[in-house]
């Protein structure tokens, strides 16, 4: 199967000028077009391993950024994301075309795909087992998920927790993970040969960079894992590393609490989230140093399952 990296620079940036890019990330096929050039460079610098879809017949998100019309064209540009024809969200400035793809991206998942629990949520795997991390912004979730995957566990996603609702298996969504302000030079100098997208200054969450997801992950979407552990990261300047147990019943309303379509999914919502609960050992996890991190992680991993 093609992929992104099959295609040169020129002809990558033709085709998404034109009829559009088939892109498969995980479970879906997107169908992305754009003639904004930090567009076509995000996706031929981060998605060079993902498969490109010609053949597909159907694609799950329509997907297209664009510059409005009119003086915004010119005076201080803009971007704006649109999706099945129609534009969803208040345009951004030009600059941040390429995270405006990534964020409405995440949307088009979390509010689209009603055949699983979608819980906002990193996971990472290591021997079958998955690692569901639900936390809010500012809870460092995303450096430890960029940590993890490049010390030994497979990225399943770093925003967004599948759950199928045919068997509660996780199914993997390896994209890019978006870091910011600080936990980009964090992990810039905690792991070597990172591949970062370029910096983009003065967005709402404030300085945020993309970094490439691991290759093998890319080339594994397609194995779902099994829950193991719902862990509520907390970053803590200056904290001693405390992984503690928590009750079912308080992880249970937690995890509903960070999931997008729990109450749409009603009945099977319910059963969804309590699969998991059952399924995994549940934990507060508080930290300030990465190693700590990693070493608690990797112990759970040397539990039976």
């Amino acid at each position: 199967m093609l992929t992104v990296a099959s295609l040169t620079r020129a002809e990558l940036g033709k085709r998404m000028a034109g009829p559009g890019l088939c892109l498969q990330t995980g479970a879906f096929v997107t169908r992305l077009s754009s003639p904004i050039r930090e567009v076509a460079d995000g996706i031929a610098l981060l998605y060079a391993d993902y498969p490109l879809r010609d053949d597909a017949q159907f694609a799950d998100f329509h997907v297209a950024l664009t510059r409005p019309r009119g003086l915004r064209r010119w005076f201080r540009p803009q971007v704006k994301f649109e999706y099945d024809g129609g534009s969803m969200f208040r345009p951004l400035p030009l600059d941040q075309a390429f995270p405006m793809f990534e964020w409405g991206l995440n949307w088009c998942v979390s509010s689209r795909a009603h055949s699983y629990l979608v819980i906002h949520a990193a996971v990472v795997e290591r021997d079958g087992r998955a690692a569901i991390l639900p936390a809010p912004p500012g809870s460092g979730k995303s450096t430890l998920c960029a940590a993890l995957v490049h010390n030994g566990w497979r990225l399943l996603s770093d925003e967004l927790a599948m759950i199928r609702l045919e068997d509660g298996l996780v199914e993997p969504l390896p994209r890019p993970i978006s870091l910011k302000n600080a936990s980009i030079g964090i992990i810039r100098d905690y792991v070597e040969g990172t591949v970062f997208s370029r910096l983009v200054h003065d967005t709402v969450k404030g300085t945020v960079a993309h970094l490439k997801a691991p290759a093998a992950s890319v080339a594994r979407a397609g194995e779902p894992a099994i829950p193991a552990w719902v862990i509520f990261p907390k970053y803590e300047a200056g904290a001693a590393p405390r992984l503690a147990p928590m009750g079912r019943a308080g992880a249970f309303m937690q995890l509903a609490a960070n999931a997008f379509n729990y109450t749409v999914l009603g009945q099977a919502g319910f059963d969804a989230m309590a699969g998991v609960i059952d399924r995994s050992g549940c934990y507060s996890f508080n930290y300030s140093k990465l190693d700590d991190a990693l070493a608690a992680f990797a112990a759970l991993a040397g539990e039976p399952a």
